[in-house]
């Protein structure tokens, strides 16, 4: 920027300048007059391009366009359902609503089997949960990992399926 770049000359591009190559001077007796900055874009050129600027007006809207792409960013949301190895049929209803709710909502959906105690002897029957439930999601969501048992708990994702 301005004194900094080291080239005897440069490439002048920018709003109300003659583009061409002029001596480093030149360039910078330009920026001066329209009270702006000189700013060198791509330095690796033979020349070096540089720009007449406001450089803190050009820093400003960077930062501005930079905000809008982070807002515009999607954030992953997980939402998690515990079941028991013994749920019975109403609960379960009531809980695979609640897992249909979150997929329809874009959400990503960890359900798992709780194990307490001695219960851990019913892995097949929290994995046939988690089968079922995942057969039951299908218009919803796809599974994204099949149910998978660590330590005292069984974890299943499911991803919901993408908005025609």
């Amino acid at each position: 920027m301005n004194e900094k770049i080291l080239a005897p000359e440069v490439r002048l591009v920018g709003d109300n300048v003659e583009v061409g190559v002029y001596p480093i001077r030149v360039a910078l007796d330009k920026s001066e007059e329209m009270a702006l900055d000189l700013v060198e874009i791509s330095p690796d050129a033979k020349p070096p391009v540089c720009k007449i600027i406001d450089y803190k007006k050009f820093l400003y809207e960077q930062k501005k366009r930079e905000k809008v792409m982070k807002a515009k960013a999607t954030k992953v949301i997980v939402k998690e359902i515990r079941f028991g190895p013994n749920t019975d049929d109403h609960d379960y209803d009531f809980k695979k609503k609640h897992a249909e709710k979150f997929l329809q909502d874009g959400a990503k959906l960890k359900a798992y089997v709780f194990f307490k105690g001695r219960s851990i002897v019913y892995k097949d029957k929290g994995e046939i949960l988690l089968l079922k439930l995942a057969q039951d999601l299908e218009d919803w969501g796809k599974v994204e990992q099949l149910p998978r048992l660590e330590g005292k708990r069984m974890t299943m994702f499911i991803a919901p399926k993408a908005k025609k």
